[in-house]
């Protein structure tokens, strides 16, 4: 055997174990992966998120205070009948929607636990134009009612664009449901005077029914707050129940009023007495022309609009309401034609 040849058999006798052992560590280095892999995990599933169930949360509470909206979505609260009302079949399906919502404060029972809870509320106003573009502003602290355009509170109606439909270009769609939306920003509250943060806190969406005879109308009571020292005199006035001489000597002897103020007072009352009656004669006038003015089918639309009071479902993350429930909605809109 020629030398090349025997050495090139030793090579191959060498690299015969070198083989063997980089299999064998092969071999065992498979086997441990094969021991450390984790066991299969079941896949993880979730649920698919309702077309509509971030409904009631874009529509704004109107009225409540800024520092208790955080509490009123403390619970998972479920709106599955508004839901279920824009279906097929549903009290809402198919109809020009326009949604707001409000909070009341209501003493119920969860978890064992009686306590004060903002309930939200959403009401549905079935309407083919929007049901109001004003606010009303009022409160006892306040002397006079004030009615705003919704604008000046940076609220106004904007359509709701289902889950499904995000995607899509807004002005593309018809939009059959509203929402009334508030773009003023919580975190420039601090900003804001005093006197402009409380508006928010009184304010209520102001509904104007032509065929009927608003309660302002009707109202022969004045609210009085008479500015004396040391604390304003705060009552009411009903101009056909009450003789102002005795209402004045009745609140003397109560010393809620001095002696010596009781001329001012009266003058008070007088003026005050005559700007509700102005107010109130106005109002008619306004009422009577608007009549004039309105077509057969705005006449129409006013006569044929329904108003639906929405209250969370009871589940078990949230308290039951189903006993404090009620069909008054506010002083303008009067009471809900049905509640759900």
């Amino acid at each position: 055997m020629r030398k090349g040849a025997k050495r090139k058999a030793s090579q191959n006798e060498e690299a015969k174990p070198q083989a063997q052992q980089q299999e064998s560590k092969k071999a065992t280095s498979q086997a441990k992966r094969v021991k450390a892999s984790k066991p299969e995990t079941e896949p993880e599933y979730f649920e698919d998120k309702r077309n509509l169930e971030d409904l009631w949360k874009e529509v704004f509470p109107v009225g409540t205070e800024w520092d208790q909206l955080d509490a009123v979505y403390q619970f998972n609260w479920n709106f599955s009948n508004l839901e279920e009302a824009f279906e097929e079949d549903g009290k809402l399906y198919g109809k020009k929607v326009y949604l707001f919502g409000c909070t009341e404060p209501q003493l119920v029972s969860f978890k064992g636990e009686s306590k004060v809870i903002c309930i939200p509320v959403v009401v549905a106003v079935v309407s083919p134009f929007p049901p109001s573009d004003k606010i009303g502003i009022n409160s006892v602290q306040r002397e006079a009612e004030e009615i705003i355009p919704m604008k000046q509170m940076k609220m106004d109606w904007v359509p709701y664009i289902p889950l499904e439909d995000r995607d899509s270009q807004v002005d593309r769609l018809k939009s059959q449901i509203y929402i009334l939306r508030c773009t003023q920003r919580r975190a420039a509250l601090k900003h804001l005077k005093i006197d402009r943060l409380k508006k928010y806190e009184y304010c209520l969406p102001y509904f104007y029914q032509p065929f009927k005879e608003d309660e302002l109308e009707q109202s022969t009571e004045v609210q009085i707050i008479f500015p004396v020292e040391p604390k304003p005199i705060f009552c009411e006035f009903d101009w056909e129940l009450d003789e102002l001489e005795e209402f004045t000597d009745k609140l003397i002897q109560e010393e809620e009023l001095a002696e010596d103020q009781k001329d001012a007072f009266k003058e008070f009352v007088k003026e005050k007495v005559r700007e509700a009656k102005k107010a109130n004669r106005e109002a008619r006038e306004a009422r009577k022309k608007a009549l004039d003015e309105m077509t057969e089918e705005s006449k129409a639309a006013f006569e044929n609009m329904r108003f639906y009071k929405f209250y969370p479902v009871q589940t078990p993350d949230s308290p039951d309401v189903s006993s404090v429930k009620a069909p008054f909605i506010n002083r303008y809109y009067g009471k809900a034609h049905e509640i759900l």
